[in-house]
């Protein structure tokens, strides 16, 4: 079976907005992030495992809000209590997740082929996500998370990075073509580069 993206037929390259007599690095840079394993774990109320000595790709299982463990292929973004999102560009990181966490005390769900995910890159990123979002984007930094709405559909966004901002904003697959649209007509003002 063939992966189609979430985006296949709306994502199109190019300049769009108020580009013009812009230079192109100053852009908000948009594109669709794909072939992620997405993986949802969740630990049962009445388990009795302690998640603190439990690893996945040398990664813990934390239970701060908002935090994201991270290493240059896994990402492990906290989504409430004793909930987690693991992303990876490895997809073998499934199977160690399923050895580490047992079926007794662990609910392990691939969403992999069920969420859109939409990059967005610059200075002006944050001002985009804040006219959807209620959120304050200038508390939220490098390596944090959070479970939210844009313009009434669920989110879910992870900084990847602070200088240039960076963000992963997901969604689920049917919200992706809205989600999209809603993104990049609040790009327009700025002039954005889809990628």
């Amino acid at each position: 079976m063939t992966l189609i993206s979430a985006l296949n037929n709306i994502h199109i390259k190019g300049l769009f907005g108020d580009h013009e007599g812009k230079d192109e690095k100053n852009l908000i840079g948009i594109s669709e992030t794909k072939n992620l394993l997405i993986v949802q774990i969740a630990q049962y109320k009445n388990s009795s495992t302690s998640n603190e000595n439990i690893k996945i790709d040398n990664l813990n299982l934390e239970n701060e809000a908002l935090n994201v463990s991270n290493n240059t292929n896994t990402r492990i973004l906290w989504s409430g209590p004793n909930n987690w999102i693991l992303t990876a560009t490895k997809k073998e990181i499934l199977k160690e997740v399923k050895e580490k966490l047992d079926e007794a005390n662990f609910a392990i769900t691939d969403l992999s082929h069920s969420r859109a995910i939409i990059e967005l890159e610059g200075e002006s990123a944050k001002e985009v996500l804040k006219k959807g979002c209620p959120y304050n984007f200038n508390e939220l930094k490098k390596n944090n998370c959070l479970n939210s709405t844009f313009n009434g559909m669920s989110i879910m966004v992870d900084v990847l990075n602070d200088n240039p901002y960076k963000v992963r904003v997901f969604t689920l697959r049917s919200f992706g073509e809205s989600l999209y649209h809603s993104i990049t007509d609040s790009c327009l003002e700025f002039g954005y580069k889809s990628i």
